[in-house]
């Protein structure tokens, strides 16, 4: 069954927020903190008014997060951002691609 961008999306965001937790904050499992932001930014995929044809967040005329969690996301984005062609080549590609 293929995937839809939703998903791939979440999967990703859920793999950057586990792999800044491991490497760059040096804790087993996202603290809760980051749980909260993950589920954050998982209800903001499930309610993105444009659905699977959403533009790259960065990119979209509607800023849906608040303020302090996109400083948030875009934190743990810019730094496991580049590290993701380390951890997960295939899902890094995937997402810079459908950008």
């Amino acid at each position: 069954m293929k995937s839809t961008k939703i998903e791939r999306e979440k999967a990703v965001v859920a793999k950057m927020i586990e792999l800044y937790c491991r490497k760059n904050l040096k804790v087993a499992e996202p603290t809760e903190e980051y749980r909260e932001l993950l589920d954050y930014a998982h209800r903001r995929l499930d309610n993105c008014k444009f659905g699977e044809a959403k533009p790259a967040c960065k990119r979209c005329p509607i800023h849906c997060y608040k303020p302090t969690m996109r400083e948030k996301i875009r934190a743990v984005m810019r730094w496991a951002g580049p590290r993701m062609l380390i951890y997960d080549p295939i899902a890094a590609i995937r997402h810079l691609l459908n950008r």
